[in-house]
């Protein structure tokens, strides 16, 4: 798909939130200009996506926008212009480091490495590092992968895994790492260059809807961690990630959450139509109850 920006507008009554009392850089930002650029990836449903129609759309970008209301309403911004900004799996930190984004929702892993880079929101998913493979492959657990090609993308937490595997388990596994451009984990799997794909669970089961036979494959695999799911925002902004943070609490404690996850998880997706079927985990209803901003290493 080719990278662009999409631009709509939010117009929302004017209420009496009081601005936050040292406002941030980006705040202040978006207050002149009246616009906000939000970042999102433009293939990783049901996170984010883009439809046919060119709508950026899924989980995430849901709560993008709730955030967008909510500064919006910090700001006491009568309109406020949002720019959606692509960005790709290798360049997601940048455009946020760097201004391009004021925050990005998708589906990024919060780690303690990671916060050198940018800083964190509260987590609005958790999710299950497994393996997509044949049902006929042998593979039931990561231990059958010694000796194996398996494929991930590149800059990827679960590429990150693989290697410690190989180093720590002496696995030998042959990584095949692919990039946001070009080949994907799901070519590369179907073509038999690779016995399987690790990534996060919800990811796979939506992989597997798109296989040319879904029924030829199965995830598997003791979960290697728990992923964290965060937005991205820039270091140091105090007041951005209070605004961030009490929107995403909100949405946890009034059920709005709930409601966005079971669009996007327990029904036909919009656009794509797939029905991934998936309950939340354990972890998930434990965040609901204790939003937080921890990673799970």
């Amino acid at each position: 798909m080719s990278n662009h920006y999409a631009v709509f507008f939010l117009s929302l009554p004017l209420l009496a939130y009081a601005a936050a009392e040292d406002t941030s850089d980006t705040l202040k930002r978006v207050r002149a200009s009246a616009t906000l650029a939000i970042g999102y990836h433009e293939s990783t449903p049901p996170f984010t996506f883009i439809s046919s129609d060119g709508t950026v759309m899924g989980y995430s970008h849901d709560i993008a926008l709730k955030i967008a209301e909510a500064i919006q309403r910090e700001l006491k911004l009568p309109k406020l212009h949002i720019k959606n900004v692509p960005f790709t799996t290798q360049n997601r930190f940048p455009v946020v480091q760097n201004g391009i984004v004021d925050y990005s929702c998708g589906a990024t892993t919060h780690t303690t490495e990671r916060e050198k880079l940018v800083s964190f929101s509260n987590t609005i998913y958790v999710a299950g590092s497994r393996l997509m493979t044949r049902k006929d492959s042998g593979i039931k657990d990561f231990s059958d992968l010694a000796g194996k090609n398996v494929t991930t993308f590149s800059a990827s937490t679960s590429e990150k895994m693989l290697r410690a595997m190989n180093s720590e388990k002496n696995y030998r596994i042959n990584i095949i790492s692919t990039f946001d451009r070009g080949d994907t984990p799901l070519s590369v799997l179907q073509a038999g260059q690779a016995d399987a794909y690790m990534m996060d669970d919800v990811l796979l089961h939506y992989t597997m809807t798109q296989a040319w036979r879904p029924n030829e494959w199965v995830v598997v695999g003791t979960p290697q961690s728990f992923e964290a799911y965060g937005c991205l925002l820039p270091r140091n902004d105090a007041a951005l990630k209070k605004v961030v943070d009490q929107e995403i609490t909100r949405l946890m404690v009034s059920g709005e959450l709930e409601a966005i996850y079971r669009k996007w998880l327990l029904s036909p997706m919009p656009s794509k139509g797939v029905n991934l079927g998936m309950p939340m985990s354990d972890a998930m209803l434990h965040l609901l109850k204790n939003p937080n901003d921890k990673p799970f290493n």
